[in-house]
C-alpha cells in the first residue's frame, strides 16, 4: 500500500515543504556558487531513472568548468559544497515531477545501466532517491558492489518505517560530515561493472 499509493503522496508532501523552507538557504547557495564558480550556477546530467528511463537531475554546480579530472576542477568550495549535501537541494525539484522520490538508490548515470548484473539492475525498478540505504552505510565512501547489493535489497522491500529509518541514518552520516568522497578519490570512481 504505502509503496503503490502513499510513498509519492509523502514525497511530493515532503518535497514542496522542504522547498518552501529551504528556499532562503537555496537562494543562498545559488548565490555562493555564482561567485564562487561562475555560470551556470545548475548542473544538469542525464541519469536513469525508474526503469532505466533517462531524465535531466539537477544540482548545484561544485566543480569548475572545462576538461581534466574531477580532482584538479574540484575546489574547496566545491568539496564543502558536496560534504553538506547542499549541491543536491535542486533534487527536491526532481522529486516534484516525479523522477525521484526522498528516499531511494540514488541516480547514476545511464550510461552504467547496461554495466548491471541482473541483480544490480533491480534497483531501476523503483524511483531514485535523494537519499538511500548506501547512502545511509557512509555515502560515497561505500564500494560500488556492495552499495548495488544495498540498492537491489532496498528495492525488494520498501515500507515508510524503513524509509523513516534511512532519513535518520542519512541524516547522521552527513551530520559526521562523512563519506562524500571515495577514498583516494576527489568524488566516486566510475563504475565499470
Amino acid at each position: 500500500m504505502y509503496e503503490r499509493h502513499g510513498k509519492r503522496a509523502l514525497d511530493i508532501a515532503a518535497a514542496l515543504t522542504l522547498l518552501l523552507l529551504l528556499a532562503p538557504l537555496m537562494l543562498g547557495v545559488a548565490l555562493a556558487v555564482r561567485l564562487a564558480l561562475g555560470a551556470p550556477i545548475l548542473f544538469r546530467q542525464p541519469r536513469a531513472g525508474r526503469h532505466g528511463l533517462p531524465f535531466q537531475l539537477i544540482k548545484f554546480r561544485s566543480m569548475r568548468p572545462g576538461p581534466g579530472e574531477d580532482a584538479t576542477r574540484l575546489t574547496r568550495f566545491g568539496r564543502a559544497l558536496r560534504a553538506s549535501a547542499l549541491d543536491e537541494l535542486p533534487q527536491l525539484l526532481n522529486i516534484l515531477r516525479g523522477h525521484m522520490s526522498l528516499i531511494g538508490p540514488r541516480p547514476l548515470p545511464a550510461a552504467y545501466t547496461p554495466r548491471y548484473s541482473s541483480r544490480q539492475a533491480t534497483r531501476l525498478r523503483v524511483r531514485p532517491g535523494l537519499a538511500g540505504l548506501a547512502q545511509a552505510a557512509g555515502r560515497n565512501a561505500v564500494p560500488w558492489e556492495h552499495r548495488l547489493e544495498l540498492d537491489a535489497r532496498y528495492a525488494e522491500r520498501i515500507t515508510l518505517v524503513g524509509d523513516l529509518r534511512i532519513a535518520l541514518r542519512c541524516a547522521l552520516v552527513l551530520l559526521r560530515g562523512t563519506g562524500a568522497t571515495a577514498p583516494g578519490h576527489a568524488t566516486m570512481p566510475e563504475f565499470r561493472g
